[in-house]
C-alpha cells in the first residue's frame, strides 16, 4: 500500500509510476473518494461543533428555568445526521481503502522502464553452458526413463500439473531442501521457520496477494482460509501489527514449504513437466531491513541465492525486471534464469525482491528508532532460495548422460549417501 500523503501531495509521481508499470488505473477515482471522505470530515465535525454549542445553550436555559425544547429538537435533529454522515464517511474510506489495496508499488528509481519481459535488463552471467555430443533431452523425458517422475499416476491422483516423485527423485528433492537449508542458516544467518502453509484473509491481504490475485489462489471452501502460494506470505507477515527495535534489524527467515498456485493466466503453458505445477515445494528467504539499508539488502539476498545455483554448478544469468514486468508488490526485483539445455534457453529459478514500505504499510509492520522519535514502517525483502522442482529439472538436463542417467552435483553427493549419478540399475 502507498503512503496517503503521496498520493495526495504528489500525485504526479504516482501517475507517472502507473504509466511506467502500464496500469490501467486512474488518480481520478481516488481523488473523487478522498475529497468525498474529506468533505465529510469536515461536515460531521461543524455539525458536531454545533451541536455542542447546542448543549451548552441547553445547559444554560436549564439552569435558569427557560424553555430548552426547540433546542432539544435542532440537537437531536443534528445528532441524527451526524449518525448518517458518519455512516456515509466510513462507506467512503472503506471504498477508498480497497482501491488503495488494489494500487500497485512505486518502481525503484533506477528500475529499467518498459512494457513487458523482453525489455528486462540483463546484470549478468555466470557459468559455463554445457555441450553435448547428442541432443539433450527434457527434464521430464530424463525423469520418466528413470523411473523418478510420475505424471501420469499424478494426473489420477489429482489431475493435470502435479507429480508423484519415486525414489531417487524423492529423495533429491528431500536433499535439496536440507541442502538449502543448511546453506541458508549455518552461512547466511538466516533463522528457520516452519509456519502455516494455510492462512487467513488477512495474512494474504498484507503481503499483497488479495484482493487483486484472488483467482490464483486456492481457497478452502467454507473457510476464509487459503493455501499459500509460497512462504513469503507466512513469513512477511510473522511480524503484522508489530513494532520492532531498530537494533533488531535486519532480521532475516528462512522456510520450506509446499506451494499451491491455480496458474490461473498459464492456460496452455508449459503444460509438461516440473515447471508449472499447482504445487511445489520451495525454500524462501524473506528480510526485514531498515529503509537506509534495502537496497543493500536486495543486493545481499540475489547473491545468497545465486550462492546455490554457484555450488550446483549450474550456468544462470541475472536480470532486472522492468516497470512493466516486475511484480505487483516489488519495487525493484532481480530474476536469476537457470539454463535449461532440454529447452535450450534460460527459465526462471530464482525471483528477490525490495518491496519497500509496501508490504509493511498493509500488515503494519514497524521499527522504533534508536535514537527515539516517531515509529516507521520497515522494509520487507523476499526470495526463492531455491524451488526444489526447477532446480531438480535443471539438475537433470544440465548433467545428463547420452545414455539417459545424470550425474549429482558434487554439493548434493552428501546428502545422497555418496550417490554420484543416477542410472537406470541405481534406480
Amino acid at each position: 500500500m502507498l503512503d496517503l500523503k503521496i498520493l495526495q501531495k504528489c500525485p504526479e509521481l504516482v501517475e507517472r509510476a502507473l504509466a511506467a508499470r502500464h496500469s490501467d488505473i486512474k488518480l481520478a477515482d481516488f481523488k473523487k473518494l478522498d475529497e468525498r471522505r474529506r468533505g465529510l470530515l469536515s461536515e460531521v465535525e461543524a455539525l458536531k461543533s454545533a451541536k455542542n454549542k447546542i448543549s451548552a445553550a441547553v445547559a444554560g436555559l436549564k439552569r435558569t428555568g427557560g424553555d430548552a425544547a426547540a433546542l432539544l429538537r435542532q440537537s437531536s435533529e443534528l445528532g441524527a445526521r451526524i449518525v448518517a454522515l458518519d455512516a456515509e464517511t466510513e462507506a467512503t474510506k472503506s471504498a477508498l481503502d480497497a482501491w488503495m489495496l488494489r494500487l500497485p508499488n512505486m518502481p525503484h528509481a533506477d528500475v529499467p522502464v518498459g512494457k513487458d519481459e523482453n525489455d528486462n535488463v540483463e546484470v549478468k552471467k555466470w557459468g559455463n553452458i554445457p555441450s553435448f555430443d547428442f541432443t539433450p533431452k527434457e527434464h521430464w523425458e530424463i525423469g520418466s526413463g528413470l523411473n523418478g517422475l510420475d505424471f501420469d499416476r499424478a494426473g489420477r491422483l489429482a489431475g493435470s500439473r502435479f507429480c508423484v516423485s519415486w525414489r531417487w527423485a524423492a529423495r533429491l528433492d528431500r536433499a535439496l531442501v536440507n541442502f538449502f537449508l543448511d546453506v541458508h542458516t549455518k552461512e547466511q544467518g538466516y533463522t528457520e521457520v516452519l509456519p502455516p502453509q494455510i492462512v487467513n484473509r488477512k495474512t494474504m491481504t498484507g503481503t499483497g496477494q488479495l484482493p487483486k490475485f484472488e483467482e490464483d489462489l486456492f481457497k478452502l471452501e467454507g473457510w476464509d482460509y487459503y493455501l499459500i502460494p509460497t512462504a513469503e506470505v507466512p513469513l512477511t507477515n510473522l511480524h503484522a501489527q508489530e513494532t520492532l527495535e531498530e537494533r533488531e534489524l535486519p532480521l532475516a527467515y528462512t522456510a520450506q514449504s509446499a506451494c499451491f498456485r491455480s496458474e490461473a493466466g498459464s492456460h496452455g503453458k508449459d503444460t509438461k513437466g516440473l515447471i508449472r505445477q499447482h504445487q511445489f515445494t520451495k525454500v524462501e528467504m524473506v528480510r526485514f531491513a531498515h529503509p537506509d539499508a534495502s537496497c543493500a539488502e536486495l543486493e545481499l539476498m540475489r547473491g545468497h541465492a545465486e550462492e546455490l545455483l554457484q555450488r550446483l554448478e549450474l550456468p544462470y544469468r541475472v536480470i532486472v525486471l522492468c516497470t512493466g514486468d516486475m511484480g505487483f508488490g516489488a519495487a525493484k526485483t532481480y530474476d536469476l534464469e537457470v539454463w535449461l539445455p532440454g529447452q535450450n534457453r534460460y527459465r526462471e529459478i530464482s525471483s528477490c525482491s525490495n518491496c519497500g514500505d509496501f508490504q509493511a504499510r498493509r500488515a503494519g509492520i514497524r521499527f522504533r528508532p534508536a535514537g527515539g522519535g516517531k515509529a516507521e514502517f520497515v522494509h520487507t525483502l523476499n526470495g526463492s532460495g531455491l524451488p526444489t522442482g526447477r532446480t531438480l529439472v535443471a539438475i537433470l538436463e544440465n548433467n545428463q548422460r547420452k545414455d539417459g542417467s545424470f550425474s549429482i552435483p558434487k554439493a548434493l553427493r552428501p546428502y545422497m549417501d555418496g550417490v554420484e549419478a543416477i542410472e537406470r540399475c541405481n534406480t
